[in-house]
């Protein structure tokens, strides 16, 4: 080490990881033990940052992708001013915490991503780079650079083996976002053993086919040295870095350093204090901050310099730009522009139209008046009508354009659009086919538990695609995304829908939106009604004060309910067609408005051209699918599985019951 207070600081960031781990009786001590010289380099000489406000607009993005190390990551910003007491340090891993296991996104002032699954800091840093880039080209002028900064992560062996990391990797190396550091822990230990039985390949080899500059440290506890590789590595040269930081596992403990007994479990009282003594830590009680380190560590004042020139800087910028300062004050502060639906278009009953058709009209209608929308597809954009029309596309080191070809990259996409909505000023959508949200599910798991407003445009969405058959026609897909928290899966019926479903998803902020749209023309419906998707489910189609029987459907199968209605009205009997876009936003629905909508007299029929499963929850029965779909024409398939209105009229019949039937049921079980 340098300077004593330096070796002081960092053993205070291996000890108080050694120690919360210990208290906590669970995590993972060995890697911030090992990365204490590299994090403490990097928060102390290299990311600017700002304690006092953590949301600062140009700040260093810092992503700790290996986010089993979060005590490296606590550690750091207790020590260098952020909010962060030391109370929290020893509450790590408990109840409400702001120290929870892995780093949460708002959870912990200075976390810029919630982290843990393996790749998915990496794959979302990718994103925050883009975005960086996206917002220089539009607001930076000749001698106003109000958008400048890095985006820091720091990687594990298993973060780069994981396919995500490769897919945004490779993503990165082909749009040249110079302005991304990577750094990868190259410790050589997996959870289970030696990263030598699963990991041989040349890491820097591939990030160099990849397109990236390659650096590596040589004595990772060199301070200077890892001070001047991040220096190296911090002046853009065109392509994203990849710093190799070849470190010890459990650095300083006595028998576990450089084994996997280090990596996810206690070290124990014993090993500690031999730790402790081999870093020659002259402190007996546990979680001890020495003053000196504290003094080296805290970046208070050197943030707040940071901050103030960056301030003063965006005023220069107002004086010159003003139009363009208040444009960029809207979007940092997630402001919708005014009229942002002033030109919806208007769909007529009768018009025929896939939803997917449909929802390119409107997203284009919302792009021309919201600038922060920014869209891409995985090599889908033609399919998924998700171009942003004359908006360009954006290319190596030109980042001008507001559509993006992610290649077929599904799972690095949506970890990308994780960035972006992470990093601010950005708005994005981005489109595959519904069957192949398998591939991005993860990276749309950690949408949802931030937050994220994403929006997935999901298109192909049921055997009406026909004739590419079972490998994509979705079955399992709509009731597999309706069970993860926080999302928001709206299937719109007709093109009118669509327009409601956009609205809801340009609105709603608190977590993503996913439209599961239709590959073949729907009519749009007498009755369908934009404005009430945002209540879930709505009447289409009345059938009277009392119908015997209530069709409830969602996307193309409303119109085939609508259909099946004329059919049993010709039979005597009144049929209700309820259209449920949302299951999500119709649970939220007030009790009595569901009540409205959904009667207890009468029996309910639900129709999806996708699994039964979950559907008890709302209907009696239930028409759908629970095999793999076939291979033909759409209204081949269609009629096939059953889903014509003569199939849904038989069942319906036999469900519907007398009213008097009903009463009778209700006075034995003394139901009010």
């Amino acid at each position: 080490m340098t300077d004593d207070v330096d070796l002081l600081a960092v053993n205070t960031i291996r000890t108080l990881s050694m120690d919360a781990v210990q208290h906590a009786n669970s995590g993972h001590p060995g890697t911030p033990m090992a990365l204490a010289p590299l994090g403490y380099v990097l928060f102390t000489r290299h990311l600017v940052h700002d304690p006092a406000d953590p949301q600062w607009p140009d700040r260093d993005r810092f992503v700790l992708s290996a986010g089993h190390a979060s005590m490296l990551l606590y550690s750091l910003l207790h020590l260098t001013g952020y909010d962060l007491p030391l109370s929290e340090i020893k509450s790590f891993r408990t109840l409400h915490s702001a120290t929870p296991g892995h780093p949460e996104h708002f959870e912990t002032p200075g976390v810029d991503m919630t982290t843990g699954p393996l790749g998915q800091g990496l794959g979302s840093a990718v994103g925050m780079a883009l975005a960086e880039r996206l917002l220089a080209a539009r607001f930076n002028r000749p001698g106003h650079d109000v958008v400048d900064h890095r985006t820091w992560v720091i990687a594990s062996d298993g973060d780069i083996m994981e396919g995500v990391a490769s897919e945004a990797s490779s993503l990165a190396g082909h749009l040249g976002l110079d302005r991304l550091v990577v750094v990868y822990d190259d410790n050589r230990i997996t959870l289970s053993g030696p990263a030598s039985e699963s990991l041989s390949e040349d890491v820097a080899a591939r990030y160099e086919a990849y397109g990236w500059r390659t650096l590596a440290v040589a004595d990772v506890n060199d301070l200077d040295e890892v001070d001047a590789v991040l220096k190296q590595a911090g002046v853009p040269d065109g392509r994203p870095t990849l710093v190799r930081y070849p470190s010890t596992i459990g650095y300083g403990a006595p028998t576990k350093a450089d084994t996997y007994s280090a990596h996810g479990s206690p070290l124990g009282d014993e090993e500690i204090a031999g730790a402790k003594r081999a870093l020659r830590w002259p402190y007996d009680e546990p979680f001890t901050v020495p003053e000196p380190a504290r003094r080296a560590s805290d970046q208070t004042e050197r943030g707040r310099q940071a901050h103030d020139q960056w301030r003063e800087a965006f005023e220069r910028y107002r004086a010159d730009h003003p139009d363009l300062a208040g444009e960029f004050e809207r979007l940092m502060a997630k402001r919708l522009p005014d009229g942002w639906d002033a030109d919806l278009p208007a769909f007529d009953t009768g018009d025929k139209l896939a939803t997917r058709k449909a929802s390119g009209k409107v997203m284009n209608a919302i792009a021309a008046r919201m600038p922060e929308l920014f869209g891409g597809s995985a090599d889908l954009s033609t399919s998924n009508n998700s171009d942003i029309d004359d908006a360009g596309l954006v290319e190596r080191q030109a980042f001008d354009g507001r559509n993006l070809n992610y290649g077929v990259r599904e799972h690095a996409m949506a970890a990308a659009m994780n960035g972006l909505a992470l990093h601010g000023g950005v708005r994005p959508f981005a489109g595959t086919f519904l069957t192949f949200s398998d591939y991005l599910k993860p990276s749309l798991r950690m949408a949802c538990l931030m937050g994220l407003p994403v929006v997935y445009v999901m298109t192909h969405d049921s055997i009406g695609l026909g004739e590419d058959g079972p490998t994509h026609q979705p079955i399992e897909h709509l009731a597999a995304l309706r069970a993860v928290p926080n999302l928001h899966v709206l299937r719109p019926a007709d093109a009118r829908e669509t327009v409601g479903a956009w609205r809801h998803a340009v609105t709603h902020t608190e977590g993503p939106t996913l439209l599961a749209l239709s590959r073949q023309d729907l009519p749009v419906l007498e009755g369908t009604d934009a404005d009430a998707v945002a209540k879930g489910a709505y009447v289409v189609r009345a059938g009277g004060d009392r119908p015997d029987v209530v069709l409830l459907a969602t996307g193309s199968e409303v119109s085939l309910c609508v259909e099946a209605a004329d059919l049993l009205a010709d039979r005597g009997v009144t049929a209700r067609v309820v259209s449920m876009p949302s299951w999500e936003l119709f649970e939220a629905a007030d009790p009595a408005y569901q009540e409205a909508v959904l009667p207890v007299y009468a029996s309910t029929l639900s129709v999806e051209a996708a699994t039964t499963f979950g559907w008890s929850s709302w209907a009696d029965e239930s028409i759908g699918i629970d095999e793999f779909g076939a291979s033909a024409p759409a209204a081949d398939v269609f009629a096939y599985f059953g889903f014509t209105p003569e199939a849904v009229a038989d069942a319906a019949e036999e469900l519907a019951r007398e009213p008097d039937d009903f009463d009778d049921d209700v006075a034995e079980a003394d139901l009010s």
